[in-house]
């Protein structure tokens, strides 16, 4: 079935009618009120009679003639229509059925690929899919696949990944919007229908595949056919891919901003290769901290000599780093300077390790402590305060603080903290503070009106 053959029952509006009309209830009322303009146009020699549809404003009556509104006009409309309403709106009448297959409508699209018994949400139809494979893969540019927990869904993404030989992708997202399903697939089956893509696209420049089985074999396929147009790869939590597939991107696509991976993957070596004089400043490295296997506590270091060469070479690069370590595998790090610009911490941290940061960490911008314990951060935090010139943003939960210290904290980093999400429980009452004084004093260094974050109670 073609879509443009869908049944008329859209839902949604045009942009001007979005909030309290749908589009079903728009042409509902044209035809019911259609007969009420033709009786006020045959009392009114001097309008013209309309073709379809009118509304009016204060005492003036407007005609319209949808029917005959510019393609351009009609194709903005349809890019606020969710897909299955945009099909069902072009069988509307023939210029709208035009308009749908229009190339421009096509360049972006997104996947939804879900199970019944696993989503609550809707799925792309399958007739749909194919219509689209068959008429539009050649226009598609921007592309994302947003799958569910199911193993049904992400082959069911592999499979149309395999039928997209003659597009030309410029953006590929490949989205577990629950726990990482392509992950439960078969590897050769999903590295077969990616490498299709990266074959036959030649245009990449953009791409995420988080929690895949993508491997080093893929990845060379990938830069073979794209290294002259790849500026972002997200791959973290890619099991099947070492440092050696990671440094052959680096080393290849000497146009690449943004790169973001598992810190296993991290090396000495990719650090040089970004740095080479023949690639571009690198914007963004972000970088999962992550134990891979239960009891894991040695993580390998970065020497100092390699962190220097990025910096030098790309001196505006945020690098940012998400924790997920226990309190014993820290040892590693921040034992000398280390250029992290973003810093989050999503299970408990020890205060060794924050007085590391305040010592080592002169280029930080964000830190985000989810838990520390029960040992106030009073000397921690102000150690961050003087060292860190350039911090902006600071958020703590699970932690304590004496209110002296925190306010001593916002006074040494002043208006230049944009961003303060404290939790009203961090904050520990002492001799000088309480917490009904804090938010003046608070607001007073940072020149606005600011609260401690509140638990919602529901």
């Amino acid at each position: 079935m073609d879509v443009g053959e869908y049944p008329m029952a859209a839902v949604t509006s045009f942009r001007s009618f979005r909030v309290n009309c749908n589009l079903e209830a728009f042409f509902r009322m044209k035809r019911n009120n259609l007969s009420v303009v033709n009786k006020f146009v045959q009392s009114s020699p001097t309008v013209k009679q309309p073709k379809l549809g009118f509304y009016s404003s204060l005492n003036q009556t407007v005609l319209l003639d949808w029917g005959s509104l510019p393609h351009h006009v009609v194709l903005r409309i349809f890019q606020y229509l969710p897909l299955i309403d945009r099909a069902r709106a072009s069988s509307v009448c023939r210029r709208w059925n035009e308009v749908f297959h229009i190339p421009d409508l096509w360049r972006k699209f997104e996947f939804e690929l879900n199970q019944p018994a696993t989503s609550y949400f809707k799925s792309t139809h399958p007739d749909l899919i194919q219509q689209i494979i068959k008429r539009h893969a050649a226009h598609l540019q921007y592309v994302s696949f947003k799958v569910d927990s199911s193993t049904e869904s992400a082959e069911a993404a592999c499979d149309i990944l395999s039928q997209l030989v003659n597009c030309s992708i410029q953006t590929l997202g490949l989205i577990s919007t629950a726990k990482p399903s392509f992950m439960h697939m078969s590897k050769s089956h999903f590295v077969s229908a990616l490498t299709v893509v990266f074959v036959n696209s030649k245009s990449l420049s953009s791409i995420k595949i988080e929690d895949t089985p993508v491997d080093d074999p893929s990845l060379k396929i990938l830069v073979a056919n794209n290294s002259d147009t790849l500026k972002l790869l997200k791959m973290s939590s890619c099991p099947h891919v070492s440092s050696d597939g990671i440094l052959c991107v680096a080393d290849h696509c000497q146009g690449l901003r943004e790169l973001a991976l598992n810190y296993y993957m991290l090396s000495d070596e990719l650090l040089l290769a970004l740095s080479s004089e023949t690639h571009v400043n690198l914007e963004h490295l972000r970088i999962d901290v992550v134990s891979e296997n239960p009891g894991q506590i040695e993580f390998h270091s970065i020497k100092k000599q390699s962190w220097d060469a990025l910096i030098k070479h790309s001196p505006g690069v945020d690098v940012v780093m998400y924790f997920f370590l226990y309190e014993e595998e820290f040892e590693t790090f921040f034992k000398e300077d280390t250029p992290v610009t973003h810093l989050y911490f999503g299970r408990s941290v020890s205060k060794a390790i924050l007085g590391r940061i305040g010592l080592n960490c002169p280029r930080l911008i964000e830190l985000v402590v989810c838990a520390n314990g029960l040992q106030t951060l009073d000397d921690e935090l102000i150690c961050i305060a003087k060292h860190c010139k350039n911090l902006t943003a600071l958020g703590l939960s699970e932690c304590e603080v004496s209110c002296s210290a925190f306010i001593e904290f916002v006074r040494l980093c002043g208006r230049r903290l944009t961003q303060l999400s404290i939790m009203e429980e961090v904050l520990i009452p002492d001799d000088d503070c309480s917490l009904d004084e804090i938010h003046t004093e608070v607001s007073k260094y940072l020149g606005r009106i600011w609260f401690p974050d509140v638990m919602p109670i529901w």
